[in-house]
């Protein structure tokens, strides 16, 4: 999903998400939580500073969309539509929050048909990655395609085809972190724009242990955790989960190509408390250790906050948002 529009120093902006680099910044003068969906047509707004904590909510040219970021200082959201095959960038966000008005602006739009069925975004500086998963309308092909933000539009510079299904995806300098879809594994591609268009080969692929199936993928480089989400069986409600590897770093370079990250590198979030049943997507806020969750299949969508756990178990999440068909969350902090 899961982020910037600015340089790999981020101005000490935290975007958090499954497809996001970050850094951080204590004291905050602006901390937002952006959703999307894929059955609604709308996005949303939330001022995590404000009291009210008031969720917004616009309408957008695509009833289905994945991928969403957001980016202050010119006030633009990005967005994969999966309606409309290309990415969207709509501005005039805070301007329509303090008036109170859907009045958002589609301002900038890539060309039609380059991908087919998006699931998810990262987005790193004026660099976006879409991930478009395989599907009979796009020949069965999973593939990365990397553009170039520009004044007028996006601009194809490469793509990448994997020999595997693809979801989440997550940006971490020059590196690209991505989930297995199908499996509990999750690859590194290490300086990615190193490698030509075509077949692109993981540098490192690992198996999470207890993991069944991830979408979401976020890491936080401040606090070297990688949070990955379970959707475990997509048409049971009940037996989703939340998976936190700490000292990540240490701990993915210490696995062999191929070996497995154990359980006892793991804190997991799993049971019927959880309410977790299909998570697509995670972002988490470095400050205040909150993790979001978009819950694609309870209730028909839900957005699930919870806080950082310091050991396993079977937590309820601090608040439950009814989202219809939410796809995606990004955090923004600076």
């Amino acid at each position: 999903m899961k982020n910037l529009f600015i340089t790999s120093a981020f101005l000490l902006v935290i975007f958090s998400s499954c497809d996001s680099s970050d850094s951080e910044k204590t004291n905050s003068s602006e901390a937002v939580l952006l959703t999307s969906s894929n059955t609604s047509g709308k996005i949303t707004y939330q001022d995590l500073l404000s009291s009210s904590a008031t969720v917004k909510s616009f309408t957008i040219a695509s009833l289905d969309a994945e991928g969403i970021s957001y980016n202050s200082d010119t006030d633009a959201v990005i967005v994969a539509s999966r309606t409309n095959n290309k990415l969207e960038t709509y501005t005039g966000i805070k301007e329509a929050v303090k008036a109170g008005t859907d009045n958002i602006k589609l301002t900038l739009s890539g060309l039609n048909t380059e991908f087919n069925n998006a699931r998810e975004t990262a987005v790193s500086g004026d660099v976006v990655i879409v991930a478009q998963d395989q599907l009979a309308a796009n020949g069965m092909i999973n593939k990365l395609f990397v553009y170039n933000k520009t004044a007028t539009g996006f601009t194809l510079v490469k793509t990448f085809t994997t020999d595997f299904k693809l979801w989440g995806i997550h940006l971490n300098g020059n590196d690209l972190y991505a989930v297995v879809d199908l499996t509990g594994d999750i690859v590194l591609f290490k300086d990615y724009m190193k490698n030509a268009s075509g077949n692109i080969t993981a540098t490192k692929r690992v198996t999470i242990a207890g993991l069944v199936r991830s979408h979401g993928i976020t890491y936080s480089a401040s606090d070297d955790t990688m949070i990955l989400t379970d959707v475990g069986n997509a048409t049971s409600g009940t037996d989703g989960g939340l998976i936190f590897i700490k000292n990540f770093s240490s701990v993915f370079n210490s696995t062999v190509a191929a070996g497995t990250i154990a359980q006892t590198s793991q804190i997991r979030i799993y049971g019927p408390n959880s309410l977790l049943g299909n998570p697509v997507d995670v972002a988490y806020d470095q400050v205040t250790k909150k993790i979001y969750v978009a819950e694609r299949l309870n209730a028909g969508g839900e957005v699930l906050t919870y806080t950082y756990p310091t050991a396993s178990g079977d937590f309820a999440p601090s608040n439950v948002r009814v989202e219809a068909g939410v796809t995606s969350v990004f955090v923004l902090r600076k």
